[in-house]
């Protein structure tokens, strides 16, 4: 171990910084009688091979120069980035990165030596599609970029990096075409990402929470996508991406209502054969949101409008209930939340066939003990069955609340509650933003090209121009002869 007091001022400070981390190694090596070069690097994130390999070796021949001088490690050293520090704050960025710090007097190089600690390209866990890539999002950024990259070769797609997390320094990449972006949707989303002093972002899914401030909504305002392929299709539509380290997500932005129902993969398919989806999806919302406060308010305001022989069958099952319709569906709506919930926390494995089990169980159970009716069990299944449809979590929790909402109002007013819950829906979706954008768009405000995206999908030769709500500089994409 080099004696404290000869070491060299910038190593003192160095060691006192990294006190009690037993992974930072610090290595001495003369390259004269005089002059002495130091290695420092972190084991944990450094490939010591990578170390021993590019610098080390390449060290010792510095010694047989005439002129041994730090600036001539810069063409001895293959490394893939070689940085020269100006400033010593910048030691522990680089540091904590898996660069190799060679110090030199006051002469201070960063050279890239990261370990390869990253897990291989894999299929998409969350957004499964039949059709397009099969190919998902890492937690390393720079496989992340590289994996948009080989999709889009222009040299219009910019990418800006940032730095945020005063403790996990973690690196972002916002990525957009300068051609077609507008430029006040870029400055808004820099001006965010600069407002946020925090002591770290450790996924994605927090940095997408100060997108989320603006609108202060249940439903989620920032798309997050595993996919490359969607990224790419969401930049030539004039939308932002951006990256973070240590994040398998990418966030896309602005992100309006429609993007959480029909996910833009239904591009690989024919119009004729996905429209029906599309519609059937909207459906699905409604129904999983709406159909348990629609039964009660039948049954105990408007029984008039059911046909009278499946009233009486009605009747005859609830005839050994105790409850009222609205405790029924609130048992059955807990339990089935349970069961949900159980099922994202335990492993893949045997999750899902714990859930079902226990909820075949527990269903038969209620009817036998004569707590809830068997056509409560069929409303409350099909209400789960449509939303399992859409895989955001974040839409899922903001479906259980707006369902809550409708069943309070349809157990006091009926149908007219339900109207009112309605109404009430529609004037909340409509006041909220992304990033300054409409979230109802292209229904509020109404726009006939992005309705296609969403409702009805139209020929790829007829998909000519890019919405106005996006970019008002490069509306044109194609120019089809077809």
């Amino acid at each position: 171990m080099v004696n404290y007091s000869m070491k060299n001022k910038i190593i003192k400070r160095i060691q006192e910084e990294f006190n009690e981390n037993v992974d930072l190694i610090i290595k001495e090596v003369n390259i004269s009688l005089r002059k002495k070069v130091y290695v420092v690097y972190l084991e944990s994130v450094t490939g010591s091979d990578k170390v021993n390999d590019y610098i080390l070796k390449n060290l010792a021949l510095l010694s047989g120069l005439k002129r041994r001088r730090l600036t001539d490690i810069k063409s001895l050293i293959p490394s893939p980035h070689t940085i020269v520090i100006k400033q010593l704050d910048e030691i522990e960025f680089y540091l904590t990165n898996g660069f190799t710090i060679v110090v030199e007097g006051r002469t201070v190089l960063a050279l890239e030596t990261k370990a390869d600690i990253n897990r291989s390209v894999s299929e998409p866990t969350t957004e499964q599609a039949i059709n397009g890539p099969k190919d998902a999002f890492t937690e390393n950024i720079q496989i992340n970029l590289g994996l948009v990259k080989r999709r889009i070769k222009s040299h219009t797609l910019k990418s800006v990096n940032k730095v945020i997390g005063r403790k996990t320094s973690t690196m972002l990449n916002i990525l957009y075409f300068d051609d077609i972006a507008e430029q006040e949707n870029v400055d808004e989303v820099l001006k965010v990402i600069d407002g946020i002093d925090i002591d770290g972002i450790t996924d994605s899914g927090i940095l997408a929470q100060f997108f989320h401030l603006e609108s202060n909504s249940n439903l989620p305002t920032v798309y997050k996508t595993e996919r490359p392929d969607l990224v790419s299709t969401a930049l030539l539509e004039g939308k932002i991406v951006i990256l973070v380290d240590t994040s398998p997500f990418a966030l896309i932005l602005p992100s309006f209502f429609g993007d959480f129902i029909n996910p833009p993969s239904d591009n690989y398919s024919i119009p004729k054969n996905i429209n029906f989806l599309k519609v059937l999806r909207f459906a699905c919302f409604f129904f999983t949101m709406m159909v348990p406060a629609i039964y009660i308010a039948l049954l105990n305001f408007n029984p008039e409008a059911i046909p009278t022989s499946l009233l009486v069958n009605f009747a005859m099952q609830r005839s050994e209930v105790p409850f009222p319709t609205i405790v029924e569906a609130l048992i059955m709506l807990v339990v089935c939340e349970i069961l949900r919930e159980s099922d994202y926390r335990f492993p893949n494995s045997y999750g899902s066939a714990i859930s079902i089990l226990g909820a075949l169980i527990i269903g038969e159970a209620a009817v036998s003990a004569g707590i809830v009716s068997p056509i409560m069990i069929i409303i409350i299944a099909f209400t789960f069955i449509t939303s399992l449809i859409f895989t955001d979590q974040e839409v899922t929790n903001a479906l259980r609340q707006w369902r809550f909402l409708f069943l309070v109002l349809a157990t006091l007013f009926g149908l007219y509650g339900i109207i009112i819950a309605f109404i009430y829906f529609l004037v909340y979706v409509t006041e909220i933003t992304s990033l300054g954008k409409p979230y109802f768009f292209p229904l509020s405000p109404y726009e006939k090209n992005y309705l296609h995206k969403y409702l009805f999908k139209t020929k790829i030769n007829k998909d000519d121009n890019r919405s106005p709500m996006l970019t008002k500089k490069n509306i044109t994409k194609q120019r089809s002869k077809l």
